[in-house]
């Protein structure tokens, strides 16, 4: 299976504890967070990776190069400009083989089996999987309204707070979704996804319970960086 590893963003707000290497690099137990990640993809037997990548690209490239040392194959899709989450995915295009594939944020780390994904997939004859997450306190997220597996609102704003599901930024997509991607800067989250649920596309998506975390800003960051030396998480 092909991964797309959303991996181009400028990482703003972790730029005062990590501000010469892009986010994704940062060093986590004297490896770049990238590698714990990629090591989790391959133990899920995903090991074709594509990095779609922006600023300080290379120094991903330099890292990895063509995966061998690291039992993957590595590809790269450069932005030269900014292009939201689905169209870094659509920049990716000419290197997805795959009728399906999955795409992950690259400065997350969600503890899960993603077989669990493909099968729901295969079950629903869905378009477009997510993997789904429950939070105590919602009023800072969009949340997803979940009819059994199919999806049936994505990133809805809510005042009220309290328990709530929300995107826990792993998909899997088929690859006929790109040509609908336009050519341009465009979100995944707030614009596509709505955009197919409005045209009646059968999304499915299921909430894991496994570990989930952010490196995006520093107390995350570090706090990651005790639960991998403590063997709280199991990455690589």
């Amino acid at each position: 299976m092909q991964a797309v590893l959303l991996a181009g963003g400028l990482g703003t707000r972790l730029r005062s504890v990590v501000s010469d290497r892009p986010k994704p690099m940062a060093m986590v137990e004297n490896k770049p967070f990238l590698e714990h990640l990629t090591g989790a993809l391959k133990r899920n037997g995903i090991t074709d990776i594509i990095f779609a990548v922006g600023y300080k690209g290379s120094m991903i490239e330099e890292y990895f190069g063509n995966g061998e040392k690291f039992g993957i194959n590595a590809s790269y899709a450069y932005e030269e400009e900014q292009l939201g989450t689905a169209g870094a995915i659509k920049n990716c295009m000419p290197l997805i083989s795959e009728d399906s594939f999955f795409v992950l944020n690259a400065d997350t780390f969600y503890d899960l089996d993603y077989s669990r994904l493909t099968k729901l997939a295969q079950d629903n004859d869905s378009v477009m999987s997510l993997v789904l997450r429950r939070v105590d306190d919602c009023s800072r997220y969009g949340t997803v309204k979940l009819e059994g597996s199919s999806v049936k609102a994505f990133n809805e704003k809510s005042d009220k707070g309290g328990e709530g599901i929300i995107n826990g930024g792993v998909y899997l997509m088929t690859k006929k979704l790109l040509d609908e991607i336009p050519h341009r800067k465009v979100s995944l989250e707030n614009e596509m996804i709505p955009q197919w649920l409005s045209k009646g596309y059968d999304i499915s998506a299921f909430v894991n319970d496994g570990y989930f975390i952010d490196i995006g800003v520093p107390e995350d960051y570090f706090r990651f960086q005790e639960d991998v030396k403590e063997g709280r998480v199991v990455t690589i």
